[in-house]
Protein backbone atom coordinates (compact mmCIF):
# COMPACT_ATOMS: atom_id res chain seq x y z
CA UNK A 1 0.00 0.00 0.00
CA UNK A 2 1.19 3.54 -1.20
CA UNK A 3 2.12 5.94 1.40
CA UNK A 4 -0.62 8.47 -0.07
CA UNK A 5 -3.26 5.74 0.31
CA UNK A 6 -2.93 4.80 4.07
CA UNK A 7 -3.04 8.99 4.81
CA UNK A 8 -6.31 8.53 2.60
CA UNK A 9 -7.51 5.76 4.23
CA UNK A 10 -7.27 7.36 7.52
CA UNK A 11 -8.45 10.80 6.35
CA UNK A 12 -5.64 12.52 6.71
CA UNK A 13 -5.46 13.87 3.43
CA UNK A 14 -7.21 17.59 2.45
CA UNK A 15 -9.99 17.90 0.16
CA UNK A 16 -7.51 19.42 -2.47
CA UNK A 17 -5.65 15.85 -2.57
CA UNK A 18 -8.78 13.78 -2.53
CA UNK A 19 -10.18 15.69 -5.61
CA UNK A 20 -7.25 15.41 -7.13
CA UNK A 21 -6.83 11.48 -6.60
CA UNK A 22 -10.46 11.14 -7.96
CA UNK A 23 -9.12 12.69 -11.39
CA UNK A 24 -5.85 10.81 -11.47
CA UNK A 25 -3.73 14.01 -11.39
CA UNK A 26 -1.59 12.66 -8.41
CA UNK A 27 1.93 12.24 -9.20
CA UNK A 28 1.95 8.63 -8.80
CA UNK A 29 3.08 5.52 -11.00
CA UNK A 30 0.11 3.91 -12.61
CA UNK A 31 -0.30 0.92 -10.49
CA UNK A 32 -0.38 3.46 -7.55
CA UNK A 33 -2.72 5.64 -9.23
CA UNK A 34 -5.30 3.42 -9.95
CA UNK A 35 -4.86 1.36 -6.46
CA UNK A 36 -5.75 4.65 -5.00
CA UNK A 37 -9.36 5.44 -7.21
CA UNK A 38 -10.52 1.90 -6.72
CA UNK A 39 -10.26 2.60 -3.07
CA UNK A 40 -11.96 6.05 -3.63
CA UNK A 41 -15.10 4.58 -5.50
CA UNK A 42 -16.19 3.62 -2.20
CA UNK A 43 -16.37 7.49 -1.35
CA UNK A 44 -19.59 8.89 -0.97
CA UNK A 45 -18.39 12.44 -2.12
CA UNK A 46 -16.26 11.36 -4.72
CA UNK A 47 -16.83 7.45 -6.30
CA UNK A 48 -18.56 8.81 -9.62
CA UNK A 49 -15.79 11.03 -11.03
CA UNK A 50 -13.13 8.10 -9.43
CA UNK A 51 -15.13 5.42 -11.90
CA UNK A 52 -14.81 8.03 -14.54
CA UNK A 53 -11.36 8.03 -14.40
CA UNK A 54 -10.60 4.41 -14.25
CA UNK A 55 -13.14 3.65 -17.31
CA UNK A 56 -10.67 6.51 -18.78
CA UNK A 57 -7.46 5.41 -18.02
CA UNK A 58 -5.03 5.13 -20.76
CA UNK A 59 -5.36 1.28 -22.21
CA UNK A 60 -1.84 0.74 -22.17
CA UNK A 61 -0.93 2.09 -19.23
CA UNK A 62 -3.59 -0.28 -17.65
CA UNK A 63 -3.04 -3.72 -19.55
CA UNK A 64 0.66 -3.13 -17.93
CA UNK A 65 -1.13 -2.96 -14.56
CA UNK A 66 -3.72 -5.72 -14.46
CA UNK A 67 -1.09 -8.33 -16.23
CA UNK A 68 1.23 -8.15 -13.37
CA UNK A 69 0.41 -11.04 -11.21
CA UNK A 70 1.38 -8.58 -8.79
CA UNK A 71 -0.92 -5.86 -8.89
CA UNK A 72 -3.48 -4.38 -6.36
CA UNK A 73 -5.91 -7.52 -5.68
CA UNK A 74 -8.41 -4.35 -5.11
CA UNK A 75 -8.10 -3.13 -8.80
CA UNK A 76 -7.54 -6.65 -10.26
CA UNK A 77 -11.04 -7.50 -8.42
CA UNK A 78 -12.69 -3.80 -9.53
CA UNK A 79 -11.79 -4.54 -12.99
CA UNK A 80 -12.70 -8.34 -13.44
CA UNK A 81 -16.84 -7.39 -12.10
CA UNK A 82 -18.45 -7.56 -14.58
CA UNK A 83 -20.23 -3.76 -13.74
CA UNK A 84 -16.60 -2.71 -14.87
CA UNK A 85 -15.10 -4.65 -17.57
CA UNK A 86 -12.89 -3.03 -20.31
CA UNK A 87 -13.08 -4.98 -23.27
CA UNK A 88 -9.11 -4.27 -23.90
CA UNK A 89 -8.12 -5.00 -20.59
CA UNK A 90 -9.71 -8.88 -20.11
CA UNK A 91 -7.40 -10.75 -22.23
CA UNK A 92 -4.82 -9.44 -19.70
CA UNK A 93 -6.94 -10.17 -16.92
CA UNK A 94 -7.53 -13.53 -17.73
CA UNK A 95 -3.78 -14.41 -18.61
CA UNK A 96 -3.24 -12.96 -15.15
CA UNK A 97 -2.80 -15.72 -12.59
CA UNK A 98 -4.05 -13.31 -10.09
CA UNK A 99 -7.13 -13.99 -11.37
CA UNK A 100 -7.89 -17.58 -10.16
CA UNK A 101 -8.85 -20.55 -12.32
CA UNK A 102 -12.53 -20.37 -10.17
CA UNK A 103 -13.22 -17.07 -11.22
CA UNK A 104 -12.92 -17.85 -14.89
CA UNK A 105 -14.78 -20.85 -14.60
CA UNK A 106 -17.35 -19.00 -12.64
CA UNK A 107 -17.64 -16.10 -15.52
CA UNK A 108 -17.43 -19.11 -18.32
CA UNK A 109 -20.55 -20.83 -17.12
CA UNK A 110 -23.02 -17.25 -16.82
CA UNK A 111 -21.26 -14.31 -18.82
CA UNK A 112 -22.43 -12.59 -21.58
CA UNK A 113 -21.43 -12.72 -25.26
CA UNK A 114 -18.46 -10.40 -25.40
CA UNK A 115 -16.63 -12.31 -22.20
CA UNK A 116 -17.59 -15.73 -23.74
CA UNK A 117 -15.32 -14.48 -27.42
CA UNK A 118 -12.64 -13.30 -24.87
CA UNK A 119 -12.39 -16.74 -23.20
CA UNK A 120 -12.95 -18.64 -26.41
CA UNK A 121 -9.82 -16.36 -27.66
CA UNK A 122 -7.52 -17.19 -24.55
CA UNK A 123 -4.81 -19.62 -24.67
CA UNK A 124 -5.26 -20.00 -20.93
CA UNK A 125 -8.86 -20.39 -20.66
CA UNK A 126 -8.79 -22.92 -23.56
CA UNK A 127 -5.86 -25.27 -21.99
CA UNK A 128 -8.27 -25.69 -18.86
CA UNK A 129 -10.72 -28.83 -19.11
CA UNK A 130 -13.07 -27.38 -16.10
CA UNK A 131 -13.13 -23.59 -17.51
CA UNK A 132 -14.08 -25.48 -21.27
CA UNK A 133 -16.71 -27.40 -19.32
CA UNK A 134 -18.16 -24.29 -17.72
CA UNK A 135 -18.81 -22.51 -21.55
CA UNK A 136 -20.03 -25.53 -22.87
CA UNK A 137 -22.33 -25.01 -20.30
CA UNK A 138 -23.38 -21.02 -20.95
CA UNK A 139 -26.46 -20.86 -23.22
CA UNK A 140 -24.71 -17.97 -25.55
CA UNK A 141 -22.91 -20.29 -26.74
CA UNK A 142 -23.58 -21.08 -30.48
CA UNK A 143 -23.45 -24.89 -31.73
CA UNK A 144 -21.04 -24.23 -34.32
CA UNK A 145 -18.95 -22.46 -31.32
CA UNK A 146 -19.65 -25.97 -28.74
CA UNK A 147 -18.58 -27.61 -32.04
CA UNK A 148 -15.55 -26.36 -31.81
CA UNK A 149 -14.55 -26.80 -28.77
CA UNK A 150 -14.63 -30.38 -28.67
CA UNK A 151 -12.24 -30.38 -31.48
CA UNK A 152 -9.96 -27.72 -30.17
CA UNK A 153 -6.68 -27.06 -32.56
CA UNK A 154 -3.63 -26.15 -31.12
CA UNK A 155 -2.89 -22.41 -31.02
CA UNK A 156 -0.04 -21.24 -33.01
CA UNK A 157 2.48 -19.17 -30.41
CA UNK A 158 5.52 -16.82 -31.01
CA UNK A 159 8.38 -18.81 -30.52
CA UNK A 160 9.64 -18.51 -26.91
CA UNK A 161 11.53 -15.01 -26.66
CA UNK A 162 14.81 -15.18 -26.88
CA UNK A 163 17.21 -14.10 -23.22
CA UNK A 164 20.99 -14.88 -24.02
CA UNK A 165 22.37 -11.92 -24.37
CA UNK A 166 24.94 -13.21 -27.00
CA UNK A 167 21.99 -14.12 -29.47
CA UNK A 168 20.70 -10.80 -28.64
CA UNK A 169 23.66 -8.99 -29.51
CA UNK A 170 23.93 -11.13 -32.50
CA UNK A 171 20.60 -10.29 -33.72
CA UNK A 172 21.07 -6.58 -32.82
CA UNK A 173 24.95 -6.67 -34.70
CA UNK A 174 22.60 -8.38 -37.75
CA UNK A 175 19.76 -5.92 -37.88
CA UNK A 176 21.90 -3.00 -37.15
CA UNK A 177 23.93 -3.85 -40.56
CA UNK A 178 20.50 -4.50 -42.62
CA UNK A 179 18.64 -0.85 -41.82
CA UNK A 180 22.48 0.74 -41.23
CA UNK A 181 21.41 3.58 -43.91
CA UNK A 182 18.39 4.33 -42.24
CA UNK A 183 19.35 4.44 -38.47
CA UNK A 184 22.03 7.38 -40.14
CA UNK A 185 19.22 8.88 -41.38
CA UNK A 186 17.36 9.43 -38.29
CA UNK A 187 20.61 10.68 -36.15
CA UNK A 188 20.41 13.68 -34.87
CA UNK A 189 16.59 14.43 -34.47
CA UNK A 190 15.24 14.97 -31.78
CA UNK A 191 12.96 12.01 -29.42
CA UNK A 192 8.77 12.68 -30.42
CA UNK A 193 6.28 10.31 -29.30
CA UNK A 194 3.59 9.64 -31.00
CA UNK A 195 0.06 9.28 -30.19
CA UNK A 196 0.97 11.07 -26.84
CA UNK A 197 -1.61 10.70 -24.09
CA UNK A 198 -3.13 14.20 -22.59
CA UNK A 199 -1.34 13.48 -19.38
CA UNK A 200 1.85 13.25 -21.45
CA UNK A 201 1.84 16.96 -22.22
CA UNK A 202 3.69 17.72 -19.06
CA UNK A 203 7.23 16.09 -20.48
CA UNK A 204 6.04 17.11 -24.11
CA UNK A 205 7.36 20.05 -25.67
CA UNK A 206 6.48 21.76 -28.42
CA UNK A 207 5.85 19.43 -31.73
CA UNK A 208 5.89 16.61 -29.60
CA UNK A 209 9.39 16.58 -28.89
CA UNK A 210 10.09 15.11 -24.81
CA UNK A 211 11.60 17.38 -22.69
CA UNK A 212 14.49 16.02 -20.95
CA UNK A 213 15.41 19.03 -19.22
CA UNK A 214 16.29 18.62 -15.39
CA UNK A 215 12.67 19.48 -14.05
CA UNK A 216 10.75 16.88 -16.54
CA UNK A 217 8.98 14.85 -14.68
CA UNK A 218 7.88 11.02 -14.47
CA UNK A 219 5.99 9.51 -17.79
CA UNK A 220 4.60 7.25 -15.18
CA UNK A 221 1.43 9.86 -14.33
CA UNK A 222 -1.31 8.95 -16.31
CA UNK A 223 -3.91 11.47 -15.61
CA UNK A 224 -5.56 14.99 -17.79
CA UNK A 225 -3.06 16.70 -15.94
CA UNK A 226 -1.49 16.84 -12.92
CA UNK A 227 -2.77 19.50 -10.42
CA UNK A 228 0.21 21.63 -9.02
CA UNK A 229 -1.78 22.48 -5.85
CA UNK A 230 -2.13 19.14 -5.07
CA UNK A 231 1.44 17.41 -5.79
CA UNK A 232 2.44 20.36 -3.59
CA UNK A 233 0.37 18.69 -0.98
CA UNK A 234 1.10 15.78 -1.78
CA UNK A 235 5.05 16.28 -0.92
CA UNK A 236 4.16 18.14 2.43
CA UNK A 237 2.70 14.32 3.20
CA UNK A 238 5.72 13.04 2.64
CA UNK A 239 5.61 11.36 -0.48
CA UNK A 240 9.02 12.22 -2.08
CA UNK A 241 9.56 15.63 -4.39
CA UNK A 242 8.43 15.47 -7.90
CA UNK A 243 9.64 18.84 -9.48
CA UNK A 244 12.69 18.69 -7.56
CA UNK A 245 15.96 18.76 -10.29
CA UNK A 246 17.56 16.25 -11.32
CA UNK A 247 21.40 15.78 -11.84
CA UNK A 248 22.01 12.49 -11.03
CA UNK A 249 21.32 10.07 -14.15
CA UNK A 250 19.98 7.63 -11.92
CA UNK A 251 17.49 9.28 -10.69
CA UNK A 252 15.95 10.09 -14.33
CA UNK A 253 12.83 8.61 -15.41
CA UNK A 254 12.83 6.28 -18.02
CA UNK A 255 11.04 8.66 -20.47
CA UNK A 256 13.86 11.27 -19.37
CA UNK A 257 16.79 8.60 -20.20
CA UNK A 258 15.03 7.70 -23.80
CA UNK A 259 15.09 11.56 -24.19
CA UNK A 260 19.09 11.16 -23.84
CA UNK A 261 19.47 8.47 -26.28
CA UNK A 262 20.50 8.74 -29.95
CA UNK A 263 18.64 6.86 -32.60
CA UNK A 264 20.86 4.19 -32.33
CA UNK A 265 20.85 3.71 -28.53
CA UNK A 266 16.94 4.01 -28.48
CA UNK A 267 17.14 0.72 -31.13
CA UNK A 268 19.65 -0.89 -28.83
CA UNK A 269 17.37 -0.52 -26.02
CA UNK A 270 14.27 -2.16 -27.90
CA UNK A 271 16.81 -5.31 -28.48
CA UNK A 272 18.01 -5.44 -24.87
CA UNK A 273 15.86 -3.89 -22.62
CA UNK A 274 12.52 -5.18 -21.17
CA UNK A 275 8.79 -4.49 -21.61
CA UNK A 276 8.65 -1.62 -20.29
CA UNK A 277 10.96 0.11 -22.54
CA UNK A 278 9.12 -1.66 -25.61
CA UNK A 279 5.84 0.06 -24.53
CA UNK A 280 7.50 3.32 -25.02
CA UNK A 281 9.63 2.52 -28.02
CA UNK A 282 7.16 1.08 -30.10
CA UNK A 283 5.48 5.11 -30.22
CA UNK A 284 8.90 6.27 -31.22
CA UNK A 285 8.28 9.10 -33.85
CA UNK A 286 11.33 7.19 -35.45
CA UNK A 287 9.71 4.37 -38.01
CA UNK A 288 13.18 2.53 -38.09
CA UNK A 289 13.16 2.96 -34.19
CA UNK A 290 9.12 0.65 -34.41
CA UNK A 291 10.75 -1.47 -36.62
CA UNK A 292 13.22 -2.72 -34.25
CA UNK A 293 10.59 -3.02 -31.19
CA UNK A 294 9.10 -5.56 -33.63
CA UNK A 295 12.22 -7.61 -34.41
CA UNK A 296 13.57 -7.35 -30.68
CA UNK A 297 14.08 -11.16 -30.08
CA UNK A 298 12.52 -10.68 -26.51
CA UNK A 299 9.48 -9.34 -27.87
CA UNK A 300 6.28 -11.58 -26.33
CA UNK A 301 3.21 -13.02 -27.71
CA UNK A 302 1.53 -10.41 -25.24
CA UNK A 303 2.95 -7.15 -26.09
CA UNK A 304 2.60 -7.90 -29.61
CA UNK A 305 -1.35 -8.31 -28.53
CA UNK A 306 -1.39 -5.18 -26.93
CA UNK A 307 0.33 -3.42 -29.87
CA UNK A 308 -1.98 -4.72 -32.09
CA UNK A 309 -4.94 -3.52 -29.81
CA UNK A 310 -3.54 0.06 -28.88
CA UNK A 311 -4.78 3.14 -30.48
CA UNK A 312 -1.82 5.44 -29.93
CA UNK A 313 0.49 3.96 -31.98
CA UNK A 314 1.41 4.67 -35.43
CA UNK A 315 -0.11 3.42 -38.61
CA UNK A 316 3.34 2.32 -39.26
CA UNK A 317 3.20 -0.32 -36.63
CA UNK A 318 0.08 -1.35 -37.74
CA UNK A 319 1.08 -2.50 -41.11
CA UNK A 320 4.12 -4.02 -39.66
CA UNK A 321 2.52 -6.37 -37.38
CA UNK A 322 -0.05 -7.26 -40.57
CA UNK A 323 2.54 -7.95 -42.56
CA UNK A 324 4.67 -10.46 -40.02
CA UNK A 325 3.63 -14.08 -40.78
CA UNK A 326 5.41 -14.31 -37.31
CA UNK A 327 2.67 -11.85 -35.85
CA UNK A 328 0.15 -13.63 -37.76
CA UNK A 329 -0.16 -17.12 -37.01
CA UNK A 330 -1.60 -15.71 -33.59
CA UNK A 331 -4.96 -15.34 -33.96
CA UNK A 332 -5.93 -12.83 -30.99
CA UNK A 333 -2.76 -10.50 -32.99
CA UNK A 334 -5.43 -10.58 -35.59
CA UNK A 335 -8.73 -10.05 -33.94
CA UNK A 336 -7.30 -7.15 -31.98
CA UNK A 337 -5.90 -5.50 -35.54
CA UNK A 338 -9.49 -5.88 -37.05
CA UNK A 339 -11.58 -4.31 -33.70
CA UNK A 340 -8.67 -1.46 -33.12
CA UNK A 341 -10.35 1.98 -35.11
CA UNK A 342 -6.74 3.14 -35.83
CA UNK A 343 -6.17 -0.02 -38.32
CA UNK A 344 -6.11 1.17 -41.60
CA UNK A 345 -9.08 -0.10 -43.44
CA UNK A 346 -7.73 -2.13 -46.01
CA UNK A 347 -5.79 -4.46 -43.74
CA UNK A 348 -8.82 -4.99 -41.63
CA UNK A 349 -10.79 -5.95 -44.45
CA UNK A 350 -8.01 -8.21 -45.54
CA UNK A 351 -8.24 -9.84 -41.56
CA UNK A 352 -11.85 -9.89 -40.86
CA UNK A 353 -12.06 -12.80 -43.12
CA UNK A 354 -9.95 -14.68 -40.78
CA UNK A 355 -12.34 -14.17 -37.84
CA UNK A 356 -14.21 -16.80 -36.41
CA UNK A 357 -17.84 -17.03 -35.99
CA UNK A 358 -18.36 -15.83 -32.15
CA UNK A 359 -15.77 -12.55 -33.05
CA UNK A 360 -17.79 -11.87 -36.28
CA UNK A 361 -20.95 -11.88 -34.52
CA UNK A 362 -19.86 -9.29 -32.21
CA UNK A 363 -18.09 -7.15 -34.57
CA UNK A 364 -20.98 -6.67 -36.74
CA UNK A 365 -22.31 -4.56 -34.16
CA UNK A 366 -19.03 -2.68 -32.90
CA UNK A 367 -19.58 1.01 -33.14
CA UNK A 368 -15.91 1.82 -32.95
CA UNK A 369 -14.95 0.38 -36.79
CA UNK A 370 -15.74 2.08 -39.94
CA UNK A 371 -19.49 1.19 -41.41
CA UNK A 372 -17.40 -0.87 -44.05
CA UNK A 373 -16.01 -3.37 -41.79
CA UNK A 374 -19.17 -4.00 -39.85
CA UNK A 375 -21.27 -4.41 -42.64
CA UNK A 376 -18.35 -6.70 -44.20
CA UNK A 377 -18.85 -8.70 -41.14
CA UNK A 378 -22.01 -8.74 -41.20
CA UNK A 379 -21.85 -10.33 -44.26
CA UNK A 380 -19.19 -13.12 -43.48
CA UNK A 381 -21.37 -14.05 -40.30
CA UNK A 382 -24.30 -14.55 -42.20
CA UNK A 383 -22.37 -16.55 -44.62
CA UNK A 384 -20.85 -19.02 -42.19
CA UNK A 385 -23.78 -19.37 -39.98
CA UNK A 386 -26.35 -19.58 -43.27
CA UNK A 387 -25.87 -23.47 -43.99
CA UNK A 388 -25.84 -24.48 -39.87
CA UNK A 389 -29.48 -22.60 -40.01
CA UNK A 390 -30.33 -24.79 -43.00
CA UNK A 391 -29.69 -28.03 -42.04
CA UNK A 392 -31.35 -27.21 -38.65
CA UNK A 393 -34.73 -26.18 -40.64
CA UNK A 394 -34.37 -29.84 -42.51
Amino acid sequence: MSNILDQIKRNAVPVGVLRSAAKGALPLPPGEMLEILVYLTQNPVFAQEARMTLAGWDVLAAVEVVSDPAASPDVIAYYWTESNRRSALMPALIENTAVSENLLIEAAATCRREMVSLLLSSPRARSSPAVIEALCANPVLTPEELKELQTPEEPAQIAPPVTGDDDVAAALHEWHQAHADEIAAEEGKPFELVGKNENEECGIGGGGEVQASEDMESPHISSPGVDVSATLAVTALGAAPRLKPVVDPKNLSLLQRMAKMSPGERIRTAFTGGRDERLILIRDGAKIVQSSVLASPKLTEPEVETFASATNVSENVLREIARSRRFMKIYNVGRNLVNNPKCPLDLSLNLVKKLMVYDLKSLRQSKSIPETLRRVAAELYKEKTGPMKEAKRK
